[in-house]
């Protein structure tokens, strides 16, 4: 038996913090914790913050561990059931919780939205971890669990309601106010950055089916124009995280063993609203995020950006901004000629107070929950999806189906 059920990794930087202020704010009975980070003294830092909003915060275990030291990281895998990791980019830094949890038989979860690191980890480790019974789970924030979760959950409802399972998916984000996350700019940086390097890493990301190696199904790209969708009576834009979001639900649908049919298609994008005010609003997103992608995308303007237009790593909103922000999304299902409709609901920060309380509820249920015999580089949909359905609407993320 393991001395831990969790660590969290990162718990000194800005979102690790958030993740261990989830875990005391939502305690887990029984649950045994503690935090890590390469800083004894940051650790002790933290948790005398901690201390101040949770006496209890007092008696957490310190773990001080470094990616760049493989010994350490993996000291840290052995302690523990589960690593619950914040440290990214996690293309650059991701490999050493990886690693060391391969290592040591000891299944972790993180934030990423790198599908290019998530496909390098399912070429390397999903048939090793899969035959060891360890549990990789990417995308654990809102990239990617209120869509990932949200289409799990519509597809439960339609076969209770339809007879049978969607055959078509359709998801709009409705309503968004949070902040931009400097770790997801981060990631973007370092994403662009590797496409100069390996043309490669383009032709992976223009892949719908990306995270569902030698698998072709009926969809094509995400959608890069405005245009009116039917299902949802709404004009939509090009979602910035539909890249990320559509390739993960195409996961957690092979992962699952693709009930829902080899036919199955999903797409993703901004809603924008109805009549001429929601195209020409379209218009304004779709020429936004060209320009957002054009100062990623040189290396000079990125700096200038950084701390003025665009927020640094570590940096975040404060605590009112956090708790002032929300999310909305629809997710549609078509079964021939019916239709069905849920809607998810999220309360804080989309970036981070959500998804830190995301994050910390997929850990604990990686760690005390009866989870599906299911091994190797998985997503929360293709894994947790019941687990995550009852734990989420404790911190405020609920997935209403309409009547």
């Amino acid at each position: 038996m393991r001395e831990l059920d969790l660590i969290v990794f990162g718990a000194t930087g800005y979102t690790g913090r958030l993740v261990a202020e989830a875990l005391l704010e939502f305690p887990e009975d029984g649950l045994r914790w503690a935090i890590a980070g390469r800083s004894q003294e940051k650790l002790e830092a933290i948790r005398t913050a901690l201390v101040e909003r949770f006496p209890e915060a007092a008696s957490l275990d310190l773990v001080v561990a470094d990616v760049s030291d493989p010994e350490s990281m993996r000291a840290m895998a052995k302690r523990t059931r589960v690593i619950c990791t914040t440290v990214g980019p996690y293309g650059r830094l991701g490999d050493a919780v990886v690693n060391a949890c391969m290592a040591e038989g000891t299944d972790c979860c993180d934030l990423t939205g790198e599908v290019n690191w998530m496909r390098k980890n399912i070429d390397a480790h999903h048939d090793q971890a899969a035959a060891k019974g360890i549990r990789i789970v990417h995308a654990a924030g809102f990239d990617s669990i209120p869509f990932d979760i949200g289409v799990y959950a519509l597809q439960k409802a339609a076969t209770d309601r339809l007879g049978g399972p969607a055959t078509t998916v359709r998801t709009i984000t409705t309503r968004l106010k949070g902040g931009f996350s400097g770790g997801t700019v981060a990631s973007m940086a370092l994403l662009f950055d590797g496409i100069k390097r390996d043309r490669s890493i383009l032709r992976l990301m223009g892949n719908p089916y990306a995270l569902d190696p030698g698998f072709r199904g009926p969809d094509k790209n995400d959608s890069r124009s405005v245009s009116f969708w039917t299902t949802h009576q709404a004009w939509t834009a090009p979602f910035i995280m539909a890249g990320c979001n559509t390739r993960v639900i195409r996961r957690s649908h092979a992962l699952l063993g693709r009930p829902w049919g080899e036919d199955f298609s999903y797409a993703e994008a901004m809603g924008t609203g109805r009549g001429l005010s929601g195209w020409f609003r379209g218009q304004v997103m779709r020429l936004g995020l060209g320009a957002f992608v054009a100062i990623m995308a040189i290396p000079f303007t990125r700096w200038a950006a950084l701390g003025t237009v665009l927020p640094r790593p570590g940096d975040g909103p404060t605590e009112a901004q956090r708790h002032d922000g929300y999310f909305g999304a629809r997710v549609v299902g078509i079964r021939g000629d019916q239709q069905l409709s849920l809607d998810v609901i999220g309360k804080g920060d989309p970036g981070y107070l959500a998804t830190s309380r995301m994050l910390a509820q997929t850990a604990v249920a990686l760690a005390k929950d009866e989870l599906p015999e299911t091994y190797g580089v998985l997503t929360p949909g293709g894994l947790m999806g019941d687990a995550l359905l009852r734990r989420l609407p404790r911190v405020g993320i609920r997935f209403e189906v309409r009547d």
